[in-house]
């Protein structure tokens, strides 16, 4: 197509060449990925399992160059046949325009000028002479050849006709025209840079092309993404797609299908797994801490997701809105029977101690899990903006409740979520919450009728969860566990009655005063921050044993390591191995102790 375009070469363009064109990258994209996920899969696992040393080192490292390498050409090829799809969509709903204005001039008798100009017979009758008053032409954008007569003369009926036609054709070949320097250019920029490596600098590059894919093919895909269908019905769309529609969404909206609850796990974590690197180009190209910090939780997750760790990590979400968004699941959630889903709390965010501690800590429940049932997968939620604060504990005042309701909406749908993919009968789900996460587990389980499908919940680490009884989170107070370690100073806040008192006998009598008006606002003592101790007897869970944890102020200096150790094995061994019964669907065989 030239750049100025006719209505007779909009008419013949050939769309199916494109669509042919399109296909043969579409070919190209899949053998990229085939070769990328036989690294990964088999010939990284392979060599991991036999080979040890600096040349098994080496070899593994190369390995994962050409597997990056791959990635970057299945998505390029990707871009370019849903560019070329989308450019054959666009024509032809202009040659379909087209086409019903010239079969609305044929039936007419109009005639169709190769300028896109109409001319028209003469028609009607004058209301002097009684004669056809006389035919004309008329230009699309412009006004008919003749002038409009005046109010004494009647108009030939078939100006506005024309007119309309002329009309429809021009818009035709202009929207046409200007389908074909937008592709054009996107075109122009779909091109790889030299050499055999795929650095950061060209997956900056490749986020772009990515972005401006996005933006022209928003009619040819975008529009069809069920943003607010239900996770089910969200689960039928994506059963109901053509494989080659599939493999255009994964490669251009890898952003929106990964984090779409109610897609199956693993096409979220293919999505996911080329989103990284579209979000690593995207920040390695900006300035400024927030870029900086996330990129290292970023790059820390992409090493995990290939350094062969067992169970395997199942990329569920992952985005740089807010303080960054990441979902991974430690065995697929799909197929297992006991699936847990942990929130992270205070001072979690997208950053490199995320991607180090608060992944371990789901990759050791699910570990754990697996020894009392091999059906077990564990999943870190940070799908919400948690509570930040400059210094460690630093202030309350950011511990409201906001960010916890909002938080447990999306955690209420992304669970929702699990449920529709799951494919086991009857799954066994159970709710982690630690810290200001366990807050945000409770306000998911006073939205909409709790959490769906969850049958457990354990609540560690926890200022309160919004409610003042165990029996009031809807899943049986039989069901609701609770860990609390001794020196954990956040399971020991005081409530905000408390706190609000104290300040005033602080001011009015001194620390003296403080402590006994304090006590006088929380006589029971199992008020926290956020209503009733859940280790308390008035709140009436079940509490399992924990480690004291180290004090908050000892030989060391200050602590709050027992804040964090819950999860761990190896420092909290008895907490642990009680979460990972609890998320195995074993929690009759978890011992219990005395409530505060």
């Amino acid at each position: 197509m030239t750049s100025k375009i006719t209505w007779a070469q909009l008419r013949d363009v050939n769309c199916a060449e494109l669509e042919g064109a399109a296909d043969g990258w579409g070919r190209a994209s899949n053998l990229a990925d085939t070769g990328r996920d036989r690294i990964d899969k088999q010939m990284l696992n392979e060599l991991r399992g036999t080979q040890q040393g600096e040349a098994a080192d080496a070899a593994v490292g190369r390995l994962r160059q050409l597997s990056r390498n791959f990635q970057y050409v299945y998505t390029e090829c990707g871009l370019l046949r849903t560019a070329l799809n989308s450019m054959a969509h666009e024509i032809r709903r202009q040659q379909r325009a087209l086409r019903e204005a010239l079969d609305d001039a044929e039936a007419l008798k109009f005639t169709v000028h190769p300028d896109g100009s109409v001319t028209y017979p003469e028609a009607g009758e004058g209301l002097i002479d009684g004669k056809p008053m006389p035919g004309g032409t008329a230009t699309g954008g412009g006004v008919p050849g003749l002038l409009p007569p005046s109010g004494l003369v009647a108009p030939n009926p078939n100006v506005a006709k024309a007119q309309d036609i002329a009309d429809r054709v021009v818009k035709a070949v202009r929207t046409a025209a200007d389908i074909d320097w937008r592709y054009t250019r996107i075109l122009r920029q779909l091109k790889a840079e030299e050499g055999l490596k795929a650095p950061d600098s060209t997956w900056t590059d490749a986020a772009t092309d990515a972005a401006a894919v996005r933006n022209a093919a928003g009619a040819y895909l975008n529009e069809a993404i069920p943003h607010d269908a239900s996770p089910a019905e969200r689960k039928a769309w994506w059963a109901g797609l053509t494989q080659e529609h599939r493999e255009e969404y994964l490669a251009v909206y890898p952003d929106q299908i990964g984090n779409l609850d109610g897609i199956p796990a693993v096409v979220r974590d293919a999505a996911n797994r080329d989103n990284l690197q579209l979000l690593i180009g995207k920040l390695e190209g900006q300035e400024g801490d927030k870029a900086e910090t996330q990129l290292a939780g970023l790059r820390e997750i992409d090493r995990q997701l290939h350094d062969g760790r067992k169970p395997p990590m199942f990329l569920l979400g992952i985005g740089d809105e807010g303080n960054g968004r990441a979902i991974a699941s430690y065995g697929n959630p799909d197929t297992a029977r006991n699936v847990s889903a942990y929130v992270p709390g205070l001072n979690t965010s997208l950053d490199e101690d995320f991607a180090k501690d608060d992944l371990k800590r789901a990759w050791d429940t699910a570990k754990g899990a697996n020894k009392y049932d091999h059906s077990s997968a564990a999943i870190v939620w940070l799908g919400y903006d948690a509570p930040q604060t400059p210094d460690g504990l630093g202030s309350l005042a950011v511990m409201g409740n906001d960010r916890a309701e909002r938080g447990g909406s999306a955690f209420n749908g992304f669970m929702r979520g699990l449920v529709a993919t799951n494919e086991n009968e009857d799954p066994h789900l159970t709710a982690i919450g630690h810290s200001y996460g366990s807050r945000t587990v409770g306000a998911a389980t006073q939205q909409g009728g709790g959490i769906p499908g969850v049958d457990d919940i354990v609540l560690v680490g926890s200022p309160g969860v919004g409610v003042d009884h165990a029996e009031d989170l809807g899943v049986g107070k039989d069901h609701v566990f609770v860990g609390a370690a001794e020196n954990d100073v956040v399971t020991k806040l005081p409530s905000k009655q408390q706190a609000a008192v104290g300040v005033v006998g602080l001011i009015a009598g001194g620390p003296a005063t403080a402590y006994v008006v304090g006590d006088l606002a929380d006589p029971g003592d199992d008020d926290l921050w956020f209503g009733k101790d859940p280790a308390s007897a008035a709140f009436g869970a079940r509490r399992f044993p924990v480690g004291e944890g180290p004090r908050l102020i000892g030989g060391h200096g200050f602590s709050i390591d027992a804040h964090s150790q819950y999860f761990d094995p190896q420092r909290n061994a008895v907490s642990a191995d009680s979460i990972a019964l609890i998320a195995a669907g074993r929690s009759d065989k978890v011992k219990m102790e005395e409530l505060r």
